[in-house]
């Protein structure tokens, strides 16, 4: 059965489908509001917390992937450059980071508007993308961050898509 065969017949709230989902994956999650819902979600470098929010007044559908990340100061220049060649790569969705909170964070908006809806496998999706895009990074901020290596350097170990585990 197809993600969104059980929605067919009735409107359902977006952060109705991501609790559903959140169940459906055995994902660890708690709904924090009506409009908002947290969880974490584990892969292969670490356990990402993902946050999605419903915004009916701009009809978005906002979801942050975070993972904590304390650089030393000194690297802060370089994971600066680094972010901007991620980001030049990332087609849906953009990094940041936050140096009050200590996080990385991956950032994307699903735009409903007009009433469009959002269905289950849009937003399951958007959450795996979400995590694909901070395991394929993930090396390569520590590889800048922790290791010696200038951003260029670093961004190659993101450069193809892995295939299996060493």
């Amino acid at each position: 059965m197809a993600l969104t065969e059980q929605y067919l017949e009735e409107d359902i709230h977006p952060i109705d489908i991501v609790e559903n989902l959140a169940a459906y994956h055995d994902w660890d999650f708690d709904r924090i509001s009506d409009e908002q819902i947290a969880m974490s979600v584990e892969g292969q470098w670490r356990t990402y917390a993902i946050t999605l929010a419903w915004s009916a007044f701009d009809e978005t559908l906002r979801l942050i992937c975070t993972f904590e990340m304390d650089p030393p100061e000194e690297k802060m220049a370089g994971l600066f450059e680094l972010l901007n060649l991620v980001n030049d790569e990332c087609w849906a969705g953009a990094f940041t980071y936050w140096a009050e909170q200590k996080l990385m964070v991956y950032r994307y908006g699903l735009v409903c508007s007009g009433g469009v809806d959002a269905s289950a496998e849009q937003i399951d999706t958007m959450i795996g993308a979400a995590v694909m895009s901070a395991e394929r990074y993930y090396p390569a901020l520590q590889l800048q961050v922790w290791g010696d290596k200038t951003p260029q350097e670093a961004l190659q170990v993101a450069i193809a898509e892995a295939y299996g585990r060493a």
